[in-house]
């Protein structure tokens, strides 16, 4: 494994979208000793077949352990095009706010449907509805504990993965796609992130070359798993387990010839990862060939260098 160190970036593209709003209810004195202040990103982990994921977040609350929830209305953020961010870059939804110091056992994020929506690449500009089941009411909710450190700053990022998120019902439904979220909330100290390049053309002469081997279908993604030599798989939304943690698919570099991708915002830990030229539609059960298979280490505010796909044997 080889591993190039530096700091991770996490860019925040605010030009005057930074939210804005205040607190709510103050918690019991038993939840917290003194307060604390916290910033909180969204990110996300990249769509293939998508141009534009416009979902209008109005509101995000939180709940401390033994108190009542905190809110904090967002404002200008109905035009931010979650597609936009990723790679490693983030938009500030809260920055700098005070808040009660002590664990807090959830979150939320209201929605404003009439303002979010979805577009295809194969469709230009044309609108799609989006339906958020519950998110102008009680929001898109992510569970688990977080700390909220007293006199300290404590900055946060909520991984939206569009990809796993957005789904196309079949027959009667609400709207022209459905959100099923999919959130991860990491501390910005304890995340790292995995570069590394794939030789596109090689392995597309290849497959040409042997019948028995599965044409490569696009430029392929580089599917991201948790865990030392994990099982891969390909995506299945209707799975509740052995999903890949995200999909990345790469991009061309046109100085080198050759397709990079970043994976971001992964906690300090061990990962495997494989790349597919294939097709994977979210919702079913796909047969797809895997290669450049290998496992690595995150360490936090380091960018792991990946071995370049195909591996050589």
């Amino acid at each position: 494994m080889k591993r190039s160190v530096q700091l991770l970036a996490i860019s925040t593209l605010a030009a005057g979208m930074a939210a804005c709003g205040g607190s709510g209810s103050d918690s019991d004195s038993s939840a917290s000793s003194g307060t604390g202040t916290v910033s909180f990103g969204i990110t996300d982990a990249p769509a293939m077949d998508l141009s534009n994921v416009t979902i209008a977040f109005t509101e995000i609350r939180l709940k401390p352990e033994n108190g009542q929830w905190v809110e904090f209305t967002l404002e200008g953020f109905e035009q931010v095009n979650l597609l936009d961010l990723q790679g490693g870059l983030s938009e500030p939804l809260i920055t700098d706010e005070e808040v009660p110091a002590g664990t807090y056992t959830e979150l939320r994020l209201i929605v404003d449907t009439d303002n979010s929506f979805v577009k295809r690449e194969s469709t230009g500009d044309s609108e799609y509805s989006l339906a958020v089941p519950s998110g102008e009411q009680s929001g898109l909710k992510l569970k688990g504990d977080f700390l909220v450190a007293a006199d300290t700053t404590t900055n946060f990022t909520i991984d939206f993965d569009v990809r796993k998120s957005i789904v196309n019902p079949q027959g009667n439904a609400l709207a022209n796609y459905m959100l099923k979220p999919s959130l991860r909330l990491v501390n910005n100290l304890e995340v790292g992130s995995i570069s590394g390049e794939v030789d596109v053309a090689q392995i597309t002469s290849t497959r040409m070359a042997d019948e028995t081997l599965a044409d490569c279908q696009y430029e392929g993604a580089v599917y991201v798993f948790s865990g030392e030599n994990a099982e891969t798989s390909d995506l299945n939304v209707n799975n509740e387990e052995g999903n890949p943690l995200m999909l990345v698919p790469v991009k061309l570099d046109d100085e080198s010839s050759l397709y990079s991708y970043t994976a971001a915002f992964l906690t300090e830990g061990n990962y495997t990862i494989s790349y597919s030229c294939q097709e994977d539609n979210n919702e079913d059960d796909d047969d797809l060939n895997f290669e450049g298979t290998q496992s690595l280490e995150v360490v936090a505010n380091e960018t792991t260098e990946a071995e370049l796909i195909p591996l050589v044997e």
